[in-house]
């Protein structure tokens, strides 16, 4: 109620969007968005210390951090993926960070864990937090909304790394059709897979969790087929065309080594993917 048009008729300024709770967040900018509301949303700063890492960007490049994730997945369930700012950062989980640990045996011991939160539905543990990161994302949504207010102009300067990223997998992905039609008789030019960039990334980060399947490494990552096509895997009922019937729940994450290697042992080689 506090978010529709007053009695004056008089929307809000600007909203802010500080919750933890998934819910709330995700029915707050999904209903902001659906309202045409000005709105920005601050995502987790738990377990960051690095304030040259954070960005400010739409919610679809966000990336290594579990609620953004999280929110960016479920507001594309709601048909939202893009279009609402965010401050994020980048940096990425590593050895001697702090991380959140397993609740303890004897918490279980105690009953349901969810009676343990202080209020219903929201989190029982919270993630370690450096004292100085809230304050750095609270500055920066502070400096988003007074230029946005004020019409200062302002450009950001974009997260390419992930869009490039995203591009090279699309990319050797194609390539990887593409040999592999030409190993199962087929010509490959003009050969159209049915995966955009766009498609990758939410493979990538939302399903696979920007690791492989196979050894859990984030790095040199790539996409594949899991098991060698069967019957007429690239429809050619339309003429000029050549579709790909690959689908979504058929590709798998792993390293460009582990790709390379599942390609000449299973797409190519006839192997189970289970016997590798």
């Amino acid at each position: 109620d506090q978010l529709a048009p007053w009695t004056d008729g008089q929307k809000p300024t600007y909203v802010i969007d500080a919750i933890d709770n998934i819910d709330s967040k995700v029915a707050l900018l999904h209903y902001c968005k659906k309202n045409e509301l000005p709105v920005i949303s601050s995502m987790g700063a738990g377990c960051k210390s690095d304030p040259t890492r954070v960005f400010v960007g739409d919610i679809s490049a966000s990336a290594e951090d579990p609620l953004s994730r999280t929110t960016r997945r479920r507001l594309r369930m709601l048909g939202v993926k893009d279009g609402i700012p965010v401050i994020y950062s980048s940096e990425k989980a590593g050895p001697g960070k702090a991380q959140l640990l397993p609740l303890p045996e004897e918490e279980f011991a105690k009953g349901q864990v969810g009676e343990l939160g202080v209020l219903p539905d929201f989190r029982v543990r919270i993630l370690p937090v450096l004292g100085t990161m809230p304050a750095v994302f609270g500055l920066c949504v502070a400096n988003h909304v007074m230029l946005e207010i004020t019409g200062y102009p302002h450009d950001y300067l974009p997260s390419k790394a992930r869009e490039k990223m995203y591009d090279g997998i699309l990319a050797q992905l194609q390539g990887l059709e593409e040999r592999l039609a030409k190993s199962c008789g087929y010509d490959p030019l003009g050969l159209r897979i049915p995966i955009n960039s766009d498609d990758v990334g939410y493979m990538v980060e939302e399903v696979w969790h920007g690791r492989s399947a196979v050894s859990g490494l984030a790095s040199r990552l790539a996409l594949t087929r899991w098991r060698r096509p069967k019957g007429d895997w690239i429809d050619m009922r339309t003429p000029g065309q050549k579709a790909d019937c690959l689908g979504f729940d058929e590709v798998v994450c792993m390293t460009k080594d582990e790709m390379l290697k599942h390609e000449k042992e299973v797409l190519k080689g006839g192997k189970a993917p289970e016997d590798l």
